[in-house]
C-alpha cells in the first residue's frame, strides 16, 4: 500500500496550512484525516468548506451526525465512526442512539430512524431510491430541502471515507477508546 504522509502545519503544502490551522482551532489538534488530506490542498479545502456548508442546513446537529454516521457505517470507515461517535455525544445524542448508529441498527426515535433509513437508501442505491423511500422521509417531517441536505452530508463523508480507505489513516489517540470495526450483521432467514 502507498504510504500517505500525515502533514502538520509545518510540513503541509502552503495552500493547506490555513485549513490545518482551522482544524486545530476546531478540535484542539489536527486530526490525522486532515493531515492526510493536506497532501492535496484542493481536497482539504473542499472537505472543510463542504463540512461548514452542511452545518448551515436546517438539519439539527444530531440529525447531521445521523447522516454522517450512517455514511461512515455503510462505507465501513473505521477512522470516522470513532470520531463521529464522539461528535454525536457532544451534539447531545443519547448513548443508545450513538450505539445504534455504530451497530447499523434502528434508532428508537422514529424521525431520526427515518433519516437514517433515507440516508442509507441513498448510499446503498447510489441515489436511485424508490419514490416510497422519499415519501417515507417526507412523511416523517422532513422537507425536500432537507432531502437535498442529506446529499451534501453524504458528499462530505464520501470525501473523508474514501481518503481513509486508500490512505489507511491511523486513528487519533483522542478517540482511541471509541475504536470501531463494522459488526457482522446476521442474514435474515427467508420467509416461507
Amino acid at each position: 500500500m502507498v504510504l500517505f504522509p500525515i502533514h502538520s502545519e509545518s510540513t503541509a503544502p502552503e495552500a493547506a496550512k490555513p485549513f490545518l490551522k482551522q482544524a486545530r482551532q476546531s478540535f484542539g489538534m489536527i486530526p490525522n484525516l486532515e493531515g492526510v488530506m493536506a497532501e492535496s490542498p484542493p481536497l482539504l479545502a473542499g472537505y472543510v468548506q463542504l463540512w461548514s456548508l452542511f452545518e448551515t442546513t436546517s438539519l439539527s446537529p444530531i440529525e447531521r451526525q445521523v447522516v454522517y454516521q450512517t455514511a461512515n457505517f455503510e462505507n465501513q470507515c473505521e477512522y470516522c465512526v470513532p470520531w463521529h461517535s464522539k461528535l454525536s455525544q457532544m451534539a447531545g445524542m443519547t448513548a443508545e442512539e450513538v450505539e445504534a448508529l455504530r451497530q447499523g441498527t434502528a434508532i428508537a426515535a422514529p424521525k431520526l430512524e427515518a433519516l437514517r433509513e433515507f440516508t442509507k437508501a441513498l448510499i446503498v442505491n447510489r441515489g436511485k431510491i424508490v419514490e416510497a423511500q422519499l415519501r417515507d422521509f417526507l412523511a416523517a417531517g422532513y422537507s425536500p430541502e432537507q432531502a437535498l441536505a442529506v446529499i451534501l452530508g453524504i458528499a462530505v463523508k464520501t470525501m473523508s471515507n474514501y481518503t481513509n480507505a486508500i490512505a489507511g489513516t491511523p486513528l487519533d489517540k483522542a478517540v482511541e477508546k471509541l475504536r470501531w470495526t463494522k459488526p457482522l450483521i446476521p442474514r435474515q432467514k427467508p420467509r416461507d
